[in-house]
């Protein structure tokens, strides 16, 4: 529930009262119509094809308790909710949230990075000992950020939030309104090359972040990312993790389905035992302890509670199908980095695989890199096959450049040649950037092979 009364909503979104309605609060805000459930607080925000304004009437008709959109579709409106009109309705949604995170009170964590954003936002959700209000899958832009703080609830001890970046400006604007007291930078790593143009580019965008905390603030930042050494100061507060940093890890076991680690911080040590064994999640979960010691969470809690991590869907969930296949499926999104990580697990023990089992690769094209794209993809095709990794299948345009085994155009086209490529006992990774939709190949196998 949004526990703010009417009138100081329509003062805080800075939007004129076209008519009055129940004086109940709003349980949440939405801008998808057909989303709506009663309660609801509508925002119609105008978009490149349509004005989600003009589905304010359906909005009401379904039960929302009010309605904020532009003053042109403020008029005759059915039902009896709340009608506000805004000549912004985005930044009238955003003054909203940032009003909301100032009366709940708790502290803020920022998570941004070229790649594991939701990964240690997962970690922290479930090594905290409070109660996490966390980003759902990618609600971590100018729209999606404010949604997800509106939808926290008043007894929130803390706010995750993803913060994206696809530009210069955009982590600024999204700090303008959560506020951080904590920023985490995950990596900077060549992603969104295509946009930015270069390393220092994308390290100086993800550094708003840093620019965003308050005089209090701590900054949780990798202790190997050079790339960030221009935006760091004495007057900022910082963790670093990793090797050279205050948080680190050392006396690592690998056991079935896991890894064991002590894990040293300014705040302690302890053991953690981890329901992963990808070298690259047990850096995610370093980021993730820095911001509980950045919290005040007992490190001894935090490892008390380690094995029950759970990944977001599409985030190197394991998938078993009947004749002892084991799909990796690790196709949310992609980039050289994650690429490398994973193609880096699948050649080692991911999924339990046994050290003769056939490692099999379908890689989608990775987006957004640049002018040197091509090189990108032909240095993981080398990498995967350094690595012993095929038959290796590649889905896109741009998955050419890997020198694959069989190529296909698309997800669908994919689902043939992976049926033919693929033998019992086989693990197979599932990567490629969020466009390809490879999760649709996954699906298909599912429901051709049947799970395990």
């Amino acid at each position: 529930m949004i526990d703010l009364a009417p009138e100081r909503i329509a003062a805080l979104t800075g939007a004129e009262v076209a008519r009055e309605g129940s004086r109940a609060r709003p349980e949440r805000a939405t801008i998808d119509s057909r989303a709506i459930d009663a309660g609801d607080l509508f925002f119609g925000l105008p978009g490149a094809r349509v004005d989600g304004g003009a589905f304010a009437a359906a909005a009401l008709e379904g039960g929302a308790w009010g309605v904020v959109v532009r003053p042109e579709h403020a008029g005759e409106l059915p039902g009896d909710g709340w009608v506000m009109a805004s000549a912004e309705p985005l930044r009238s949604l955003q003054r909203l949230a940032r009003a909301w995170r100032h009366q709940l009170g708790c502290p803020v964590v920022g998570i941004t990075g070229s790649t594991a954003k939701t990964s240690v936002k997962d970690i922290v959700r479930a090594l905290l000992p409070l109660r996490v209000h966390a980003s759902p899958e990618n609600f971590n832009t100018e729209i999606g950020l404010p949604l997800t703080i509106l939808e926290a609830p008043p007894d929130a001890e803390v706010l995750v939030l993803e913060m994206a970046m696809r530009g210069m400006g955009q982590i600024a604007e999204l700090c303008e309104i959560a506020e951080p007291d904590i920023a985490a930078i995950t990596n900077v790593g060549p992603v969104h090359l295509e946009l930015l143009g270069t390393l220092e580019a994308i390290a100086e965008a993800k550094a708003e972040v840093l620019r965003g905390l308050g005089p209090t603030g701590v900054a949780v930042v990798p202790a190997d990312a050079e790339a960030l050494e221009p935006h760091l100061h004495d007057r900022l507060q910082t963790l670093a993790f990793g090797p050279g940093g205050e948080v680190w890890a050392d006396g690592v076991e690998r056991r079935e389905g896991g890894l064991c680690a002590r894990i040293s911080t300014p705040a302690g040590g302890a053991a953690f035992e981890f329901p992963f064994s990808e070298s690259h999640n047990l850096t995610n979960a370093l980021c993730a302890v820095a911001i509980g010691v950045a919290l005040g969470a007992e490190v001894a809690e935090m490892a008390r509670r380690a094995p029950g991590i759970e990944f977001s869907r599409l985030r190197g969930e394991l998938v078993k199908l009947a004749g002892g296949i084991v799909i990796v499926n690790d196709c949310y999104n992609a980039n050289p980095i994650s690429m490398r990580a994973a193609l880096e697990h699948l050649a080692g023990d991911a999924g339990g695989a046994a050290p003769e089992a056939r490692r099999v690769a379908v890689l989608g094209e990775m987006k957004e890199l640049g002018p040197d794209a091509a090189g990108y993809h032909r240095d993981a095709g080398s990498l995967a096959r350094s690595l012993g990794i095929e038959p290796l299948i590649g889905v896109g345009a741009l998955a050419r450049e890997y020198a694959p085994d069989a190529w296909a155009p698309d997800a669908e086209a994919a689902v043939p040649l992976v049926e033919d490529a693929l033998e019992p006992g086989d693990t197979v990774l599932v990567k490629g950037s969020r466009s390809v939709g490879l999760e649709r190949l996954t699906d298909a196998l599912i429901a051709s092979r049947g799970a395990a």
